[in-house]
């Protein structure tokens, strides 16, 4: 199992203190409820596929889309159209270690991460979605207390990106607001970063768990991880407005002892939750690869407020991507945090 070791200021950073009781929810453990089936993905049909669909989109770079975008066949996957695809999507076999019976999982990987046919030179990143708001035809209000899981497997580090740095997040897609301002969107998650032994501020390769964020939007410092294997990771969002972040080690489902920070990220209380969606990153110079990125049950849960059920929630039946002519408010301020 992998060895944690914890910044004491991500121990102290856990401590919530709430100006007074009723104005605070308590966190409740990602998976909590009702799974929504037409959303997420266990990637065990035999016949999964991802198709590209032609150059992929860099409008947060030089504005252009190029539609009509990537997607999964089975609708539950799609390109960002502000900084485009990984260039591997695909189903591959569930490596060992993870959930019992599990026979697929998707692979992500990336090498021309900014616009196509020009090199950038550093970091950049695409981004994969799970569509939830498309999948369900409409946004979740926080009211209906969502939340997501995923499974994520970190490979043996001499075949990570050897590049200190981030390398994946783990996101969700919130509209929220601060006070006296209007709802916008934001994106609260996880990013795990390696800390590169060539580099000369460490003396062995590790990972590390990175929360985003504070109010004040700066990153939290969390657990350093020293050997490979799987993760699992989650969110979840009370009727407050906090964001609530989970994450052990294994493919056991989350428990309350998983529980690393609660918060209100850039000081925006959450009110409806569009989407779940994966950052891959590496330095775009033509030739270095990112990490090759496992991850399997990616899943969406809610719990019906009282007097509601599932089927209250749900508006769209027969469900596909949904594709724009621009990007939705998601594209547009996504590069902004």
């Amino acid at each position: 199992m992998p060895r944690l070791f914890w910044f004491s200021s991500f121990a102290l950073s856990i401590v919530i203190v709430a100006p007074t009781r009723s104005l605070a929810d308590e966190p409740f453990v990602p998976g909590t409820g009702e799974r929504v089936a037409q959303v997420g993905d266990d990637f065990e049909n035999p016949n999964w596929r991802y198709i590209m669909n032609g150059k992929k989109a860099s409008h947060e770079q030089d504005e252009r889309q190029r539609p009509p975008g990537g997607k999964a066949t089975n609708g539950r996957w799609h390109e960002s159209a502000l900084r485009g695809q990984p260039d591997v999507v695909r189903r591959v076999a569930t490596p060992p270690g993870g959930i019992s019976g599990s026979r697929g999982s998707m692979l992500l990987a990336t090498r021309l991460s900014g616009i196509p046919g020009k090199l950038a030179g550093k970091q950049m990143q695409d981004d994969l979605i799970m569509g939830v708001s498309s999948r369900i035809g409409r946004a979740v209000p926080v009211a209906w207390s969502p939340s997501c899981t995923v499974r994520v497997y970190l490979p043996e580090f001499k075949k990570w990106e050897n590049r200190t740095g981030a390398s994946f997040g783990i996101r969700a897609d919130i509209r929220g607001r601060k006070r006296g301002e209007s709802v916008e969107p934001y994106w609260p998650g996880f990013f795990i970063l390696f800390r590169s032994e060539t580099s000369k501020k460490f003396e062995e390769d590790f990972a590390q768990i990175s929360v985003r964020a504070r109010g004040n939007g700066r990153d939290i410092a969390g657990p350093k991880i020293f050997e490979p294997g799987w993760w699992t990771f989650g969110m979840s969002f009370t009727p407050d407005g906090q964001v609530h972040y989970y994450a052990s080690e294994g493919v056991d489902d989350l428990t309350e002892e998983d529980h690393l920070y609660s918060g209100f990220p850039y000081g925006s209380k959450a009110m409806f939750f569009d989407n779940f969606f994966f950052d891959v990153a590496n330095w775009e110079n033509g030739k270095s690869w990112s990490t090759p990125w496992i991850v399997d049950n990616s899943e969406f849960y809610v719990i019906p407020p009282e007097g509601q059920t599932l089927a209250n929630l749900v508006r769209k039946r027969r469900t596909s991507v949904a594709r724009h002519s621009k990007p939705s408010s998601f594209q547009r301020f996504l590069g902004r945090r």
